[in-house]
Parts: C-alpha cells; sequence; structure tokens
C-alpha cells in the first residue's frame, strides 16, 4: 500500500551523509541521530530535528536519549548512528533505521507512517538495521536493542 508521500532531496542527502562518514572529518559535526516527520502540507518526508555529536557532547547515555525522543503519542521516522561494542572487543558504528508508530497514536498517523515506509525505505539502502517500534517493550530496553544490533554486544 502506497502512500504517494515522497522523500524531500534534504533527506536523501542527510542520509546520504550519515552513510559515508569521513575520517579527516570534523567528528564534532557528525550527525548522530536525526528525526524525520511526514509534512502533509508538501506530501513529503522532512527533516524534523538533527542532532550532531557536538550536540550530545554533554549527553552522558546516547542510547538513553534516543529513547528518550520517542513520543508516545506521535509517530516519526528515526536514524540512529549507533556505536557499540562486541564481546571481540571490537567498537563498531552501524546505522539503524526507525519507523516509530506508538499504539497510542492516531490510527490515520499510524497507517500513513506504515504505508510510506518504503518510500524512505528505497533510499536507505546500505542501512543494516530496520526496526519498528510501536511500543518500548519492542526494543526500548538497552538488552533487546543490543539483540537486534547482532550477537556478541556487551556494550550499547
Amino acid at each position: 500500500m502506497a502512500s504517494g508521500v515522497k522523500v524531500t532531496d534534504a533527506v536523501k542527502d542527510l542520509i546520504n551523509e550519515m552513510k559515508v562518514v569521513k575520517n579527516d572529518a570534523d567528528q564534532n559535526e557528525r550527525v548522530r541521530l536525526v528525526i524525520f516527520r511526514i509534512d502533509d502540507s508538501e506530501g513529503a518526508i522532512v527533516v524534523d530535528k538533527i542532532y550532531r555529536q557536538k550536540d550530545l557532547a554533554d549527553v552522558d547515555d546516547v542510547f538513553k536519549f534516543f529513547i528518550g525522543l520517542l513520543d508516545s503519542k506521535v509517530c516519526r521516522y528515526l536514524m540512529y548512528d549507533c556505536h557499540f561494542e562486541t564481546k571481540e572487543s571490537s567498537r563498531k558504528e552501524e546505522l539503524v533505521a526507525v519507523m516509530w508508530a506508538p499504539d497510542t497514536a492516531p490510527i490515520k498517523e499510524k497507517m500513513k507512517y506504515a504505508s510510506s515506509k518504503d518510500s524512505l525505505k528505497k533510499i536507505q539502502t546500505g542501512v543494516k538495521h530496520m526496526l519498528e517500534m510501536n511500543d518500548l517493550s519492542d526494543y526500548g530496553t538497552r538488552e533487546s536493542f543490543a539483540e537486534r544490533m547482532g550477537k556478541g554486544v556487551v556494550w550499547l
């Protein structure tokens, strides 16, 4: 079921920026978390809020910050640059795309986001993890989220 909602160029550019991280780039300018929303007036998925590394400098726990952004009454799409460690002690950084459609959101909004996710998914090639969350019990704990990131995750 396609909704006809398009993805703006700003969204495409931002996702590409997150996928291609240059080693010589200023790490404080690195995009760590983005919230996207559907703008009914444009009929498109647009950037709602961008959090760069410098914006999270005072945040002790980026995962808790990410979970805290999930409003129980509003649907959103998110892209999270998740940093974690595995049992092999290797530090990894992988992108996680999330469709947040809480059970308590209006049904019409949930249907709009569900029917529009394929438009966004088409430009998210190379994103390893795509999650659909309807409740914090889905992946809202550090342990359940870590399981989705792969086996042997010891720090998130």
